[in-house]
């Protein structure tokens, strides 16, 4: 019994990341309309940052506090000057677009730190185990799951009590709406995007010790936040908090009962999902 509380316990951890992964892509599209295939390329830059700044002598705790917001920058500076320009184009246009930038910068990363993975140790802190009786459990992970629940509170709080949130919400309903109330739309645009950016290099600093980063992570992280928008809704912050969760506990159980199938099974999910729910557990009818 306890592997499987350990199991659903892991599950519930990785899917607090898919959902940091996974909410700032669903919030892009429901403002923007803009399908962004950079998404895990933001992810890595978020893991590899993470890795940069303890190899430069900082800390762990550094890297978490900055490199969401080198990420965020650069997305900021990619969205004003190159993605910008899109926008009112098909979504083809905007698949290709960005498919291009995730190829250039998983291309950078390896010029510079090679194609071969490396390993993140976590901060000194955080290293050990906590034991309950007979269960025990990783510092880490617990520091995750709290961290990432205190993360998934503010971005409510921001969507939710904040002029900001309101134009991102009021944009998700009607992006015409933002427009005729005489709001700058391309200065809320680049915003958003720098902020859903963020969360995706967060979420990429946070998994960073828990499975080291390698150039090809972006690629993966970007198929499991489309499975999580998918199957929780587009455009809805609580669907992206359930459906991360959900993702991550299917997978993190199936891979005690079937090892070989655990990855498959997050797409069983979402296929079982969309026969029931075309729009998501959480989403709205278009």
């Amino acid at each position: 019994m306890n592997l499987y509380l350990l199991q659903l316990i892991n599950g519930i951890g990785i899917g607090m990341i898919y959902f940091l992964l996974a909410v700032g892509l669903s919030i892009v599209f429901g403002l923007l309309r803009f399908v962004n295939f950079a998404h895990g390329a933001f992810y890595l830059m978020g893991a590899y940052a993470c890795y940069a700044f303890m190899q430069l002598g900082g800390s762990f705790w550094l890297a978490l506090l900055f490199g969401p917001v080198v990420v965020g920058f650069c997305a900021w500076v990619a969205e004003r000057l190159l993605l910008r320009r899109i926008y009112d184009l098909p979504h083809e246009f905007h698949i290709l677009f960005t498919l291009g930038l995730a190829w250039a910068i998983q291309e950078l990363v390896i010029l510079y730190w090679g194609p071969v993975g490396v390993n993140v140790s976590p901060p000194a802190e955080l290293n050990g185990v906590v034991m309950w009786g007979a269960f025990i459990y990783p510092k880490y992970r617990i520091f995750l799951i709290a961290f990432s629940a205190l993360l998934a509170l503010v971005i409510w709080l921001l969507l939710e009590r904040t002029r900001l949130g309101s134009i991102i919400r009021a944009g998700s309903e009607s992006p015409e709406m933002v427009t005729l109330l005489r709001i700058n739309v391309y200065k809320i645009f680049g915003l958003t995007f720098a902020l859903g950016a963020a969360t995706a290099g967060l979420a990429g600093v946070l998994a960073a010790p828990l499975r080291g980063v390698e150039p090809f992570m972006g690629i993966e992280a970007l198929a499991v936040a489309f499975v999580v928008v998918v199957v929780g809704g587009m455009g809805s912050f609580s669907g992206a908090l359930l459906g991360g969760l959900l993702v991550g506990i299917v997978q993190s159980v199936m891979s005690t009962l079937w090892p070989q199938g655990a990855s498959l099974m997050i797409y069983v999910a979402m296929a079982l999902v969309l026969l029931l729910r075309p729009d998501g557990l959480m989403g709205r009818s278009q």
